[in-house]
């Protein structure tokens, strides 16, 4: 078994997706490895990892959109407000998804599918710079 790992960082302008696949595509065929796994991880509460079409842009709005409507901004229901009303909203956004995926690795390549992107998902309205481990195992 081999392993690598690097981690990269993913400047945002607000809410929204970003995609990543072709970051994670390329680090995959460098580390050399055919067949095994590679591991995302989001180091952040308030940003999370999708794995979203990538064909048609209005998928990322619409989930954007829905994830406004499921959980607004400033709703007084929360109390932790600490970096303004999109801060609680946030950390639930990250909950409701994930910090971590996983993607198969064969022939030295991700197992996505067709129409399949690696995206940060980005729940915040102001800009971060936010930073993604990327690991991967196999031989």
């Amino acid at each position: 078994m081999r392993q690598a790992q690097k981690e990269i960082t993913v400047a945002t302008s607000g809410q929204g997706l970003y995609e990543i696949s072709a970051t994670a595509h390329a680090f995959t065929r460098e580390s050399g490895i055919g067949i095994g796994q590679l591991t995302a991880f989001c180091r952040h509460t308030s940003a999370s990892l999708v794995i979203q079409e990538n064909a048609d842009p209005d998928v990322q709005r619409d989930l954007v959109a829905f994830f406004r409507r499921l959980v607004p901004d400033g709703d007084p229901l929360f109390v932790h407000t600490m970096e303004g009303p999109d801060d609680m909203p946030a950390h639930v956004k990250s909950a409701l998804t994930q910090t971590s995926l996983t993607i198969p690795i064969h022939n030295g390549n991700l197992v996505l599918g067709t129409w399949q992107g690696l995206y940060l998902f980005e729940h915040r309205r102001q800009p971060h710079q936010r930073k993604i481990v990327l690991h991967v195992l196999g031989a």
